[in-house]
């Protein structure tokens, strides 16, 4: 059990990615805090690992907005004692199309979920693991910041900018013992696909993005789950600010 009586909090859990890890940790022996706006999505997830024997709790968090997330990090401690892992899952895409017919609500969107979240957790629960003398923190990014796509400059921005902050985490949080870490993920049939697509699922569209990556098919929920898992486990210990790509070859 790789992840034996360790707590995982984990946004964005109630699908997608986020599930995918959920289960994944839960199975290795994490404690997961379920962490989704979608309180039936967080509910499902979580019946699902308790199901199966695990245990989990529901969280129902906006990630945007600071009091909530301090009350997610509040109930992750009251329930399990500690955090000894936070995946900062939860995204916000941006629909495939000309940069500037993207307006200016959307932007900030974008950022406040993909970026301003990271800066909300960062400040709820890097205080917990450093009374704890360690944790770890897996930020989720995307190819999109090291091989950006033409049509998500917003989208490709932000994901850059959680790269600058995983490595800046990184260096300051080090001597701490808390490392952070972050996933360059591919495009996957989660529910962000259809607005990478630009708003149309087809075969032919599919196709084409499926023709850039070299192994020949999309991501899945479990490719992102068992590197999420190596990174929070102790056999990474001592690995810190890297950003791994899990995209098939993309990036090559």
């Amino acid at each position: 059990m790789r992840l034996e009586n360790k707590v995982a909090v984990i946004t964005g859990a109630g699908s997608g990615f986020g599930e995918g890890m959920a289960l994944r940790f839960a199975e290795e022996g994490a404690k997961v805090v379920v962490s989704d706006i979608n309180p039936d999505s967080a509910k499902r997830v979580a019946d699902d690992i308790n199901a199966k024997g695990g245990n989990a709790i529901v969280d129902v968090t906006d990630v945007t907005v600071a009091e909530q997330v301090n009350a997610m990090a509040d109930n992750s401690v009251k329930n399990f004692g500690r955090i000894d892992i936070l995946v900062n899952n939860a995204g916000m895409p941006q629909r495939n199309g000309p940069m500037l017919d993207t307006d200016e609500a959307t932007f900030q969107k974008i950022y406040d979920v993909n970026v301003k979240s990271i800066f909300l957790t960062s400040k709820a629960v890097v205080p917990v693991m450093l009374e704890q003398k360690g944790g770890n923190i897996l930020n989720i990014a995307s190819t999109a910041a090291l091989s950006p796509r033409p049509g998500l400059v917003w989208y490709n921005s932000s994901k850059g900018a959680v790269l600058t902050m995983t490595k800046s985490m990184a260096i300051e949080l080090a001597p701490q013992q808390v490392r952070v870490n972050a996933l360059c993920p591919v495009i996957a049939m989660t529910g962000m696909t259809v607005e990478f697509m630009g708003g149309e699922d087809t075969p032919e569209i599919r196709d084409k993005f499926q023709s850039t990556i070299p192994i020949g098919r999309m991501n899945t929920p479990q490719d992102l789950a068992n590197a999420a898992l190596y990174l929070t486990s102790d056999e990474a210990s001592f690995i810190t600010g890297v950003a791994m790509e899990v995209d098939g070859g993309r990036c090559i």
